[in-house]
């Protein structure tokens, strides 16, 4: 784990970050308030999104909050990758793009608007975000588990060394 300076150096560069008394205030970079907690990072569209030139968008690309398909053969979903903060209730929470297999997105978009879909899956995926200020994160394996309605899926990376149940190392 990185002392805590060069973890709030890291982030304030999207986020004004203090810490006192083990306690987060922050100014949101989408709505402009301050709020208490431990403060979420992610992304409003994959990194292949940005991979199509801006021209071509429109007609490629075909977006929701939760869901982006590119070309109509690219898929991916938004999801939570959520590490736990010693001495802290909430995790710190990584927005992130997965993709999927097309059977997978299908599956997903089925059961997308159904109260209890928590046991549905894991499905395979692909991480599609570079989470800085760590190394190589781009399509790193992954495990997608849904959760019920409200709740955008946990995901699990597989196989990676430096991240160990839940935690960078």
């Amino acid at each position: 784990m990185k002392p805590w300076p060069q973890c709030i150096t890291a982030i304030a560069v999207h986020l004004t970050v203090r810490l006192t008394k083990m306690e987060f205030e922050f100014k949101c970079t989408s709505c402009g308030e301050v709020h208490r907690g431990i403060p979420t990072f992610g992304a409003d569209k994959p990194l292949s999104y940005f991979e199509v030139p801006e021209e071509e968008r429109e007609e490629r690309c075909d977006c929701g909050s939760d869901d982006c398909v590119i070309d109509e053969k690219w898929f991916f979903i938004r999801g939570c990758i959520e590490i736990p903060v010693h001495g802290e209730e909430e995790p710190f929470v990584w927005g992130v793009w997965v993709s999927l297999s097309e059977e997978s997105f299908k599956e997903w978009i089925e059961c997308f608007d159904k109260e209890k879909r928590s046991h549905i899956g894991p499905f395979f995926g692909w991480l599609n975000a570079w989470l800085k200020p760590y190394p190589d994160t781009i399509n790193l394996k992954t495990k997608v588990h849904l959760r019920d309605k409200g709740t955008r899926p946990y995901i699990e990376l597989v196989n990676h060394p430096g991240y160990r149940g839940g935690c960078w190392v």
